[in-house]
Order: C-alpha cells, then structure tokens, then sequence
C-alpha cells in the first residue's frame, strides 16, 4: 500500500488522460451503433459539420448522444459513489443499493405508476424517494453522533428490505403500467432526452469532481477513525459530507435510468485491482471506467435484438459478473 500512496504526479496525469482517451473513444463508437448504419467517416462528419444529411443528424444529436451522455453520467456517477462508499465506511460490499438508496427511488417511481403520472413526475418522485431514505437511513446509523459503518449498512439493508416488499405489493396492484414499472426496475436508458440528460450529466461530473478533490482524505480515513483524527482529519465531517453527496448522485441518476444495480459494487473493485489501492487514482478512475462500462453495455442492449432492446441493468450484471469473478480469482491466486 505505501508504494500506491507514493504514486508520482506525472504518473497520476498519464493513467488518468489514458483512461479519458479511451472513454472519448467509446463514445464515438457507441455513435456508430445502432439500427441505422452510420460509418465512422460520415458520423465524423456530421460532428464537424462536413457532412449535410438532416436525417443521421436527427439520428446522432437527438437520439444517440443524449442516451450515449447519460450512459456516461450514470455510469460514471454510480461507480464513483460506490468507491466514495466502500472508501468511507471501509466495506467492499457498500455501494448505493446496498444502502437502500436505489430502493428509495425504485419506491418513488413505482408509486408515480400507480398514480398514473407522467415521465418527469416519476423523475421527481424517484429522486424524493431516494432523499427520503437517505436521511432515514443517515439519521438511523449514526451513533454517538458520529455515522457508525456497520449500522449504517444494516439501516440501509433493513430498509432497503422493507421498500422492496413494498414495491412488491404495489406491482401486484399495477395493470397497464406494470411492464413500464418492471422495465424500470431493471434499468434502461431509454427515457433520455435533450431535457433531463444534461442537468444529470452537470450534477455527476460536478460531485465526481468534488468527490475526487477529497480522494486523499480517504486514504487517511482507511488508517482508522482514531489515526486520522490525530493526522487532522475531521472524520466526521468527511462521512457525513461523502455520505450525503454520493447519495444525491445517487438519487440524480437512478431517478432517470432506473436501478442498475452492480455498476457501483464491480467498477471500484476492478479499479483497485488494476490500479491499487491508492483513492487518489481510484476514486477518479471509477468515474471513467464506470462510464466506459456502462455505455458498452447500453450499446449491446439497444443493438442485440434491435429494433427492440434488452434492460441495460441486466446486461451489466451478464457482462460483469463473469469479468469481476475471474479478476478475484486472479487476484487470490496470484
């Protein structure tokens, strides 16, 4: 662990403009996937403005980039919470749907299908819902006044359990909007639009980059609550800061996309692998590979059995589970 935490600036700078790169990359070939055949010289063209064909540009700017941007904004803005919160509560089983974050979304925007309201109602309800147990689930686990990690966790659990049944009886109430619910529950970007896409993608890029800016302060913190405090550190301040931002992305994203669960668990465990344990490198990389993650899978759920498409959160868990399996057992094994 001490040579992760003496990584070099420059060395920092390069990893981080690589895996930049490498997301510009995915993005414009994500553009060139779909039911429409685009080549890569016309797409560029059309970015630019050499190309005149009104038709692909209504295909790439009012359909794709939107869905591609927002793939970008969730993935990346799941991932970066899960590693804020297994960074803070020092557990590699903490991330937002582990803490009943998503449940709280999921219970608010099912309740919007019951009501029979309209998109951007169920945008605002699953955001509340998601606000509603965060501040349960932050006022449950504190103890002696400061966030107590395993009570926080078995908050977020019980709570998160309880939601579920909830949401459970109330699907069984459903009629016509039962398939618009399930298909919720289990993710999808299809839902983006030029109108909620990029409030989502400021408030993800500018809490990953608040979060990011503090990445050293939870180096310290994973010396111990008591070894940090007599380095400086106000720990408490840091966890309820942490806690109360990763959740608010939390509930940005899942308020638009849906549950897709796995993202925050997976991408901060592959980035310590690959990178190490140094939440400088990490906790910025989780953004970026969670994004490149993300949109690959949205790529293969909108093209797989094109026209129709397949639930993004069950591709991730498909595409992922395998991949996070053989790393742990490389890892073990090494």
């Amino acid at each position: 662990m001490e040579k992760s935490l003496g990584m070099k600036p420059k060395r920092y700078i390069v990893k981080l403009f690589l895996l930049f790169a490498f997301l510009i990359i995915t993005v414009f070939l994500a553009l060139l996937v779909g039911s429409e055949s685009i080549g890569a010289a016309k797409l560029a063209g059309i970015i630019f403005g050499a190309e005149d064909n009104s038709f692909l540009h209504s295909i790439i700017f009012d359909i794709r980039l939107p869905r591609v941007i927002l793939a970008l904004a969730v993935g990346g803005g799941l991932s970066i919470a899960g590693a804020v919160f297994q960074a803070t509560l020092m557990n590699p089983l903490a991330e937002p749907y582990i803490l009943g974050i998503s449940s709280g979304g999921a219970f608010g925007a099912v309740l919007s299908f019951m009501l029979g309201l309209s998109f951007f109602s169920t945008q605002l309800f699953a955001f509340a819902g998601t606000l509603s147990v965060v501040f349960i689930v932050f006022f449950l686990g504190r103890r002696f006044g400061e966030l107590e990690p395993n009570t926080l966790l078995l908050s977020g659990v019980m709570v998160g359990a309880f939601l579920s049944a909830v949401i459970l009886v109330m699907i069984t109430l459903l009629n016509e909007s039962l398939r618009s619910a399930i298909f919720w529950l289990m993710g999808n970007l299809s839902g983006a639009n030029g109108s909620n896409v990029y409030y989502i993608f400021a408030v993800s890029i500018a809490i990953s980059i608040f979060l990011s800016v503090n990445s050293n302060k939870y180096n310290l913190l994973s010396l111990g609550t008591e070894s940090a405090s007599t380095l400086g550190l106000e720990t408490n301040r840091l966890k309820n800061v942490t806690y109360i931002s990763a959740s608010i992305l939390t509930g940005a994203v899942v308020s638009v996309s849906g549950i897709i669960g796995f993202i925050g668990l997976i991408v901060p465990h592959f980035c310590r692998m690959i990178f190490g344990l140094d939440n400088r490198i990490v906790v910025p990389a989780s953004f970026f590979v969670g994004a490149i993650f993300l949109i690959i899978a949205d790529a293969v759920a909108r093209t797989i059995i094109s026209p129709a498409e397949l639930p993004v959160g069950a591709i991730t868990a498909i595409l992922g589970a395998p991949v996070f399996i053989y790393l742990l057992r490389k890892r073990f094994n090494a």
